[in-house]
């Protein structure tokens, strides 16, 4: 009898390692930020939706969509800006949801005198090029009439850095201030050498989304493994947004491996929290934007409502009875 027992067990270890094998793989592209955890989160609980998810960690949104150009990833985590531009430059690829809004925030030396917009006449600001802050700064910046440019003889002195170099340079006293993402904004002002002037939401942008972008390949191709993307998609996002714990567990230990406290996860957060939903309007005032400040030197801007597809995500929604 124990004989049989064993060969039974055996037997369905065997089916059950054979289902894994099956699986489909897909290679997701991210972004190592605290909003952009649940596109990561997917890879854990990747077999349990039937899939395989390969996840790499890229630098900037550009980079992930160079990726994308070359063939080396099926789906991607950015913001709005780098997809836009992506499309603008004949990338295939579909935005075919949302995940985190927010996520920006002008923060100033804490010691500084800058307390509005206005004030940043005659300053240094830090912003990363190429990404979604750097869109909300030339709007905040041209809605307040306040000229700038990385060359001298504007209002305003842009220096372009990457997220963690914005920091040390605020920190260092290099720059007077900044417009930066989660949670470096947060942390910034949590250890106190960082004081936020506004969060830039006041533009036609409104809140920015950032996006979950999936090549055309991908989606004509392969439409059973997109829609169990997609379904995967909805079941991380739901676990982050039903169970702010785990998210904190999940971003602070896995992703950042302590790098930062929960108050700096709970603050950022907070400036940014998880989604799912994208609108083809969103996407179209971002590109209107983008266009009018000369931001990804776009020669043809895309039409939003040609490549914001939801059918995917409504179906997932559904099924899993997300809001």
């Amino acid at each position: 009898m124990k004989r049989i027992v064993a060969l039974a067990l055996t037997a369905l270890t065997i089916t059950a390692s054979a289902a894994h094998a099956e699986d489909e793989v897909v290679r997701v592209g991210n972004l190592k930020l605290a909003h952009f955890g649940a596109v990561s989160y997917m890879a854990d609980i990747g077999p349990s939706c039937g899939l395989k998810i390969e996840h790499k960690i890229f630098a900037k949104g550009l980079d992930i969509m160079q990726a994308i150009i070359a063939g080396e990833i099926d789906v991607g985590g950015t913001a709005s800006e780098a997809a836009i531009s992506g499309r603008a430059a004949g990338t295939g690829i579909y935005i075919v949801a949302g995940f985190a809004k927010g996520g920006a925030r002008l923060v100033a030396q804490a010691d500084s005198s800058i307390k509005s917009v206005g004030d940043l006449k005659g300053k240094k600001v830090g912003v990363t090029r190429g990404s979604i802050q750097e869109v909300l700064l030339a709007a905040v910046l041209g809605g307040a009439g306040i000229s700038s440019s990385d060359q001298a003889g504007k209002d305003v002195q842009l220096i372009y850095l990457s997220y963690p170099d914005l920091n040390q340079a605020l920190l260092n006293k290099q720059i007077d201030a900044m417009m930066q993402t989660e949670p470096q904004s947060s942390q910034a002002i949590n250890n106190k050498f960082g004081v936020e002037v506004i969060k830039p939401y006041g533009t036609p942008i409104g809140e920015p989304v950032r996006t979950l972008v999936m090549t055309e390949k991908f989606y004509k191709e392969k439409p059973a493994a997109a829609q169990k993307l997609m379904n995967c998609f909805v079941k991380a996002s739901k676990t982050f947004m039903d169970s702010p714990e785990t998210a904190e567990k999940y971003v602070k230990d896995t992703l950042f491996k302590g790098q930062i406290s929960s108050d700096d996860f709970k603050s950022a957060i907070g400036n940014s929290p998880y989604s799912m939903d994208i609108t083809p309007e969103h996407i179209q005032a971002t590109t209107d934007v983008m266009a009018k400040y000369g931001i990804g030197k776009m020669a043809n801007p895309p039409k939003a409502a040609d490549y914001v597809k939801t059918d995917l995500l409504d179906k997932a929604k559904a099924a899993a009875a997300a809001k």
